[in-house]
C-alpha cells in the first residue's frame, strides 16, 4: 500500500458513526461467523477472549455469532451458544464485559434455523422442524407449518432474547433474517406457500420479520439499536432472490423499517457485485437509498475470494480495498463488516490502518477449527 494512501484510509474508515443511540469510534465491523466454540450452548472464557482480541485491536463493533433464541426448535447443534438459560446467559454477561473493557462495543444476532433443522439434533433433540409452509430449502415437503401459535411463540422467544442482552449490557442487536433460516424462510416466495396473512407477496411475506422486529423494539429501550441482517442468497442456492427489483426491496425494507429497524446489515457474497441491472449500487448501497437507514455491506472484503473457495483448495490472498474506499467516500454504505480477514488476522484493522499491508495474515480453512 503506498505510503499516501494511509491518511485516505483513516480518514474513510476512522470517522465515528452513530447507530441509534449507540455511537461507533469507526466504521469497520466484525461480521457474524458461526464459530461452534460453546459446548452445550454456553459461551466460555475462550469465546470472550476471541471477541475482546478483536475489540482490543479497534473493531469499532462485534456482531456475535448466531445465537439461538429460546424456542425448542430454534437450532441444530450442541456447540452453536444459545441466547437463553441461566448458564449461557451468564457466558454471554462475561463475553460483553471482555469486550467493553477492551473498549469495543458488541450486539449479538439472535437466530431460529427453521427449516435448516435435522431432525434429531440438539439441542433438542425431539423437536420438529418447523417453518412457514414446511418446505426445505431444496423444495421437499420435510417439516410442519408454523400455526399461528407457532408465530406467537417464535416471536416472544426473540423479544425476550433482545430484552436479555440489553439487561446483560449489550449494545443492541442483530435479527439474522438471511441465508434461508427461518426469517428468510418466510421472505422467499420459494419456501413461503402460505396463503393467510404471512404469505402472497412481499408485503405479506414480510409480516413475521416485522412482527419479530416490533416485538423486540418494543422489549427494550427507545435507543438500543436494532440490526435486521438480510440477504438474497441461500446457503445451498447463491442465485436465489427474495426481492427481484428495487421495489420489491423497497416494500420489504420499508415495513421493517417502520416496526423499529435501526439498520440494514446485507449479506453478499462480494460487496463490490451490483445487485440490480442498470446500477452500479450494492445490496447495501440499495438498501440505504430505499430505506433511509443505516445500511452495512460485507462480503470478501480484503480477501481475494469467497468463503466456500477456500474450501474448493483456493488460498485466499491479501486485496488492496482501493473499491472498498471508494463506496464509502461516495456514501453508497456507512459501515462494513469484516469476516474471514479478521479470523486470519485479529489485528487487520490497526494493520491496515497503519499501512502494513504486507503484514496481513491471510485467512486459510484450518483457521476454522481453532478460535483465537
Amino acid at each position: 500500500m503506498p505510503m499516501n494512501s494511509v491518511e485516505r484510509v483513516r480518514d474513510v474508515l476512522v470517522r465515528p458513526f452513530s447507530l441509534g443511540g449507540l455511537t461507533l469510534p469507526n466504521r469497520v465491523v466484525m461480521a457474524p461467523m458461526t464459530r461452534e466454540f460453546s459446548p452445550g450452548g454456553v459461551p466460555g472464557h475462550d469465546v470472550a477472549r476471541y471477541y475482546a482480541r478483536r475489540a482490543a485491536a479497534g473493531v469499532g463493533l462485534i456482531i456475535t455469532e448466531g445465537t439461538y433464541v429460546g424456542h425448542d426448535s430454534a437450532g441444530n447443534s450442541a456447540r452453536v451458544p444459545h441466547f437463553h438459560g441461566d448458564e449461557a446467559l451468564a457466558g454471554w454477561s462475561a463475553v460483553a464485559e471482555a469486550v467493553h473493557r477492551a473498549g469495543g462495543r458488541i450486539l449479538p444476532q439472535l437466530w431460529h434455523v427453521g427449516m435448516d433443522r435435522t431432525a434429531g439434533n440438539p439441542p433438542v433433540p425431539d423437536a420438529p422442524r418447523i417453518g412457514p409452509s414446511g418446505i426445505a430449502l431444496d423444495g421437499t415437503e420435510s417439516g410442519r407449518e408454523m400455526t399461528r401459535s407457532d408465530i406467537d411463540d417464535v416471536v416472544a422467544a426473540y423479544a425476550t432474547a433482545a430484552a436479555s442482552a440489553e439487561a446483560l449490557g449489550f449494545d443492541g442487536v442483530e435479527i439474522h433474517g438471511g441465508h434461508g433460516y427461518l426469517i428468510d424462510q418466510f421472505l422467499w416466495a420459494r419456501t413461503n406457500r402460505r396463503t393467510d396473512a404471512y404469505g402472497g407477496d412481499i408485503g405479506g411475506r414480510t409480516r413475521f420479520a416485522a412482527q419479530i422486529v416490533a416485538a423486540c423494539r418494543e422489549s427494550v429501550s427507545a435507543g438500543f439499536p436494532i440490526s435486521f441482517r438480510f440477504s438474497q442468497w441461500k446457503i445451498n442456492d447463491y442465485r436465489a432472490r427474495v426481492a427481484e427489483t428495487p421495489q420489491e426491496l423497497q416494500t420489504m425494507l420499508g415495513l421493517l423499517a417502520d416496526a423499529g429497524a435501526d439498520a440494514f446489515h446485507c449479506s453478499t457474497r462480494r460487496f463490490h457485485r451490483p445487485e440490480f441491472e442498470g446500477s452500479d449500487l450494492n445490496l447495501a448501497g440499495w438498501a440505504k437509498k430505499l430505506s433511509g437507514k443505516p445500511a452495512i455491506s460485507v462480503g470478501s472484503v480484503g480477501l481475494s475470494n469467497e468463503f466456500m473457495q477456500v474450501f474448493q483448495g483456493m488460498q485466499a490472498e491479501v486485496t488492496d480495498i482501493g473499491e472498498l474506499l471508494d463506496r464509502m467516500e461516495r456514501d453508497e454504505f456507512d459501515l462494513v463488516a469484516v469476516g474471514r480477514a479478521l479470523l486470519g488476522d485479529p489485528e487487520w484493522l490497526q494493520k491496515v490502518l497503519a499501512g502494513r499491508v504486507d503484514e496481513l495474515t491471510p485467512f486459510h480453512a484450518g483457521l476454522v477449527g481453532t478460535l483465537r
